[in-house]
């Protein structure tokens, strides 16, 4: 079994054939020279190269590369955070009753993480609770920013209390729009850099702020192979060594929140995934792609064979670790809820 946990759709709910008069929602069309064009906010996006809305096309896809179950999420623009909460709620069901109906609709196939207006995090508390209390969806993403305020934030206690008492998935992506400064208009760097760059500050944030110290049992896993946590995860420890800022928060090492993260495999260079691997070890983690993205890894499974690893610890990777997080058991094609 291969599991990819990197995986994003616009559900059709959501398009704007769905409903012409609200222009929040996004267009996905074909340009003349054939390639996907995705129309949002005023803008046109060409990034995602592969199917982005018709779930058949998405699992031809991922089985071409050996795929054999992915797990869609929201693009990361639809999670609405810039509108009132009960706007961003409406939005988020709209998206969430989409991924619910794939993987109902694809037991053998299909997983889904859905959306929580976390600009409200006890709107958001509520509805995750719903959420898995409902059993259709295995968790949510959150991007690693809303308005500005990363996620160790004080305000966000009530979401992590929430998603530790009923173990939902906790998949944290960047924005794609946390940093103004003009070097990051250039040579693509928005993305290639910004973005694991704010993976790297919200994770370095909630482990400073002690949110994995409060809630040892919280399932987050971080996209991009977290970024750079990894090549400064020295100075962190350093800082809380001797640092009253520092150490005004987390008790423990910061080394023991680090590992307490998952990590995906989309990081583009076996050594830095091999590293990951010893550090955090290879029970955190989890094969992904970031589908249907240019940036994503078009052959995650040959990425991971690459690094040869033990069989064991290369099964975990491919699939073990993303059935624990999910809280599922695969058997004989059919999906089980532990």
């Amino acid at each position: 079994m291969t599991i990819d946990l990197h995986a994003h759709v616009i559900v059709p709910e959501v398009l704007r054939d769905a409903a012409p008069g609200e222009d929040w929602r996004p267009r996905v069309r074909r340009g003349e020279d054939g390639a996907q064009v995705v129309e949002i906010g005023g803008r046109e996006l060409r990034s995602a190269v592969q199917e982005f809305v018709e779930v058949d096309a998405i699992l031809e896809a991922q089985r071409a590369v050996g795929v054999e179950r992915v797990v869609l999420c929201p693009f990361v623009p639809l999670l609405s955070y810039d509108v009132e909460p009960e706007e961003g709620l409406r939005r988020c069901r709209i998206q969430n009753d989409g991924l619910a109906r794939m993987a109902r609709e694809n037991p053998d196939s299909v997983s889904a993480l859905g959306a929580v207006p976390l600009q409200d995090p006890e709107l958001a508390a509520a509805e995750l609770e719903a959420l898995m209390a409902a059993g259709e969806l295995r968790g949510v993403e959150v991007a690693a920013s809303v308005r500005g305020a990363y996620l160790g934030d004080d305000r966000f206690e009530p979401f992590w209390a929430a998603a530790e008492a009923t173990g939902a998935l906790v998949f944290v992506h960047p924005t794609t729009a946390g940093f103004d400064a003009e070097a990051f208009r250039e040579y693509y760097l928005w993305n290639s850099v910004g973005n694991p760059l704010e993976t790297t500050v919200t994770a370095a944030h909630m482990t400073m702020a002690g949110v994995l110290e409060r809630h040892p049992g919280l399932r987050v896993l971080l996209a991009h192979g977290g970024g750079a946590l990894l090549a400064l995860r020295g100075r962190l420890i350093h800082a809380h060594e001797f640092q009253p800022q520092a150490r005004s928060q987390l008790r423990e090492s910061p080394a023991e929140s680090l590992k307490r993260f998952n990590y995906d495999t989309v990081t583009h260079d076996v050594a830095l995934l091999r590293a990951l691997v010893d550090y955090a070890g290879p029970e955190r983690v989890v094969l992904g792609s970031d589908y249907p993205f240019d940036m994503g890894d078009p052959h995650p499974i040959q990425t991971v064979g690459a690094c040869g690893f033990e069989s064991e610890h290369e099964a975990a990777i491919l699939a073990a670790n993303a059935e624990r997080l999910l809280g599922i058991r695969l058997a004989a094609g059919e999906e089980i809820t532990k």
